[in-house]
């Protein structure tokens, strides 16, 4: 049975051992000691919910949960934060910073349980964020671009999609592909923040599909260094034989075994500077067009849509 990932950071082993007995019967429990720690790794870990102390010996659980709320990827995760004062400054520090709330210690077990579902909870209603990558999912894609029409800005859309991954999830099975599916979640968060603009979305689209939205001057620069860094990515997934002949083996859709190389990455760029957008429909019509056009090359590649630049 699938349970819920929670991350729990406290500096005291004796909390993180009495979390770990009242949370494990319900929830998969991983836990750290210090803010640099929990930094490193909840990306990898992807939670459904983190537990934070208010004071640890590196950094405030405050502190922690504002710079988590800078990752797409965290930017709904609910955070609850533990604090040994129930002093009103604590409270509204650590609710400023972007934790959804918060609890004395001790702590009643019943209690505490009762609130994690309640978050977890409304945050599954209020945010249709992928279960696998916890990126925003098309309703908030939607409601992204739909804002940027209207606000008649100038952007580009970076469609995204890998190749041959049907043939890696048949063939290396479905742990694997979800990891891939994670990596590439990672990758277009960390090259973004790197490469793009501090007002990039980055959306799961659903599957293997992903979107970017950015400037149209980093566009062409992002899609570069995705490439770059998904070509670095991929080979790290296929067993050493596969590598060393550099395709898989495994049925394709007409039923027929087939041979399919390394995964790699297609992207179609869509701009509205010379012909703007007037609907969300049209951008993922010709998104879509641009992105199947790029999938007809062998290998990672990009295509701008040039009926829009």
């Amino acid at each position: 049975m699938y349970k819920l990932k929670i991350f729990t950071v406290d500096d005291e082993p004796d909390i993180l051992d009495l979390l770990s007995a009242t949370l494990e019967t319900d929830f998969e429990i991983y836990q750290a000691a210090c803010g640099k720690e929990a930094l490193s790794k909840i990306p990898e870990i992807s939670p459904d919910l983190i537990i934070l102390d208010f004071s640890l010996p590196d950094m405030t659980g405050p502190e922690i949960a504002a710079q988590l709320r800078k990752d797409s990827m965290f930017l709904h995760t609910p955070i609850l934060m533990l604090t040994g004062r129930g002093e009103t400054e604590d409270k509204v520090i650590g609710l400023e910073s972007g934790v959804d709330d918060y609890m004395v210690k001790p702590f009643d077990p019943t209690e505490l349980i009762t609130r994690i579902k309640m978050l977890i909870k409304r945050s599954t209603i209020k945010l249709d964020a992928n279960p696998l990558t916890r990126l925003p999912g098309n309703v908030s894609i939607n409601n992204e671009l739909d804002t940027r029409i209207k606000n008649q800005e100038t952007f580009a859309v970076l469609y995204f999609d890998l190749d041959n991954f049907k043939a890696f999830n048949d063939y290396y099975g479905f742990e694997r592909g979800d990891e891939i599916i994670k990596k590439t979640g990672r990758l277009l968060i960390e090259t973004s923040q790197n490469t793009g603009t501090v007002t990039d979305f980055i959306g799961h689209i659903g599957g293997d599909d992903f979107v970017i939205i950015t400037s149209v001057e980093a566009s062409e620069r992002l899609a570069k260094k995705v490439i770059d860094n998904f070509d670095k990515l991929a080979p790290a997934f296929f067993d050493k034989p596969d590598l060393e002949k550099g395709y898989i083996e495994t049925k394709g859709r007409d039923g027929q075994i087939q041979k399919f190389g390394i995964l790699s990455i297609s992207i179609g760029i869509i701009i509205n500077k010379d012909k703007p957008f007037t609907h969300i429909a049209e951008i993922g019509s010709v998104g879509a067009e641009v992105k199947g056009l790029a999938k007809k090359f062998n290998g990672s590649k990009y295509i701008i849509d040039q009926r829009h630049c």
